[in-house]
């Protein structure tokens, strides 16, 4: 664990433009253009049973990663954008199926993966 808080600090000091927020997780996958693509993910949704299965195969293909930086997933984006998908639906789905529903899904900010106001072109293309 100090190792991995070490490594972690070392990285945040290094270059802010990668720095991750607490809370987050970055991630990479390959994108359409050949190139992979970095996304930064709430940590509450890597117990998703979706996002489990591509930790898993992520475990099988590449072990686990001695270097700080994103975790590398074996998935194009398109089927990662899926998986937001489906997280974010379970998410909403089981916050309303114990209370009241409510009418605007965007007021909820744990629905959504993505960490919010972070532009695609500077923040999230590794």
């Amino acid at each position: 664990l100090r190792r991995w808080r070490s490594r972690a600090a070392e990285a945040a000091s290094s270059s802010s433009d990668a720095a991750v927020p607490a809370g987050h997780v970055a991630v990479s996958v390959q994108g359409t253009a050949a190139a992979p693509r970095r996304f930064v993910v709430r940590l509450a949704h890597l117990s998703h049973p979706a996002f489990l299965e591509l930790l898993r195969q992520a475990e099988e293909e590449y072990g686990f990663p001695a270097a700080p930086g994103p975790v590398a997933l074996p998935c194009d984006e398109d089927r990662f954008l899926d998986v937001l998908r489906r997280v974010t639906s379970s998410a909403s789905f089981s916050s309303h199926s114990c209370g009241p529903v409510v009418a605007d899904r965007r007021a909820r900010g744990d629905a959504r993966p993505l960490l919010r106001g972070m532009a695609v072109e500077r923040n999230l293309v590794w």
